[in-house]
């Protein structure tokens, strides 16, 4: 056989085997590639508190809690402060896009109409552990 030959048929089994590969790839489910995922999708002033929308997707049997944080964006050292937990039994965790309502309670003095605020969405692990944040701003 000349090389030629060899070569052609190296080339024709390596095509085969990235197709074959990408065909399993292509067959795997699309949601497992998107868990512990965090969208921000809403948020809206309840005063004194936020409301924020967010879509999620976890892994099945995690434990963690969706932590939503808010701060008024402002010059002054006095600004509006809230935060919001889903507890890890709120959570469906299948891999599958879930919305969820979390609803931000003041620290100190309540947000207001016209405040420019900065949201973090996070997940939070048992283990203290921080991950997928995802930032937005909103003019309530």
């Amino acid at each position: 056989m000349k090389a030629s030959r060899i070569r052609r048929r190296l080339a024709g089994a390596a095509a085969v085997t990235a197709l074959a590969g990408a065909g399993i790839l292509a067959g795997a489910p699309m949601a497992a590639a998107k868990a512990n995922l965090i969208a921000i999708d809403k948020v809206a002033l309840d005063a004194p508190g936020l409301r924020v929308n967010v879509t999620y997707s976890c892994d099945p049997g995690m434990h963690h809690e969706l932590v939503a944080n808010a701060e008024q964006i402002t010059s002054s050292k006095l600004a509006a402060r809230g935060a919001g937990t889903i507890k890890t039994d709120k959570l469906v965790c299948d891999y599958a896009d879930h919305t969820a309502q979390v609803r931000l309670r003041p620290a100190d003095q309540g947000f207001a109409k016209g405040q420019k605020v900065k949201i973090t969405v996070f997940y939070f692990d048992e283990d203290g552990f921080r991950y997928a944040d995802r930032e937005a701003t909103a003019t309530l």
